[in-house]
């Protein structure tokens, strides 16, 4: 079963968690880059981030995935963005096929509850089996028990 890792970061916090990830799946991983770059600073880029989800601005996607298609198992890495998914996964739901793909989502995010941004999940990758979703806060413990329990 072929697993690849997907991920979205501009702190570099849920690369942290991606790369925790991978070393205990062993899975591919790739991180999703905007055509257009976010601004340095959370002060710059979280505003803009706010105003694609309030208009709905899907961010084009540089980033090309090679043989998208051999994968089974996608883990989704992603901040959470005021309990939301950032708009950039619903260009990357456009972009490529999930349908019958399982889904492993996990978020980072400094006051949000993994639970939040779930709906939106399961909403924008309605084709796919996703999994209940795992908030990474440096514990390599917590995160091996998810992945356990999901990773089947």
């Amino acid at each position: 079963m072929s697993k690849l890792i997907i991920y979205f970061s501009l702190s570099n916090n849920t690369k942290k968690a991606a790369l925790a990830v991978q070393k205990i799946t062993g899975a591919d991983i790739v991180r999703i880059e905007p055509k257009t770059p976010y601004p340095a600073e959370y002060s710059n880029y979280s505003k803009i981030g706010m105003n694609e989800l309030e208009e709905g601005i899907l961010p084009e996607i540089s980033t090309n995935i090679t043989n998208f298609d051999q994968y089974e198992t996608i883990f989704l890495g992603y901040p959470t963005w005021s309990g939301q998914l950032p708009m950039i996964f619903h260009s990357l739901a456009k972009k490529y096929d999930f349908a019958g793909k399982k889904i492993i989502p996990f978020t980072t995010t400094g006051g949000s509850t993994a639970s939040e941004s779930l709906p939106w999940v399961r909403k924008v990758f309605a084709t796919s089996e996703v999994s209940d979703n795992f908030r990474y806060r440096d514990s390599n413990e917590q995160l091996q028990e998810f992945l356990r329990k999901n990773d089947n």
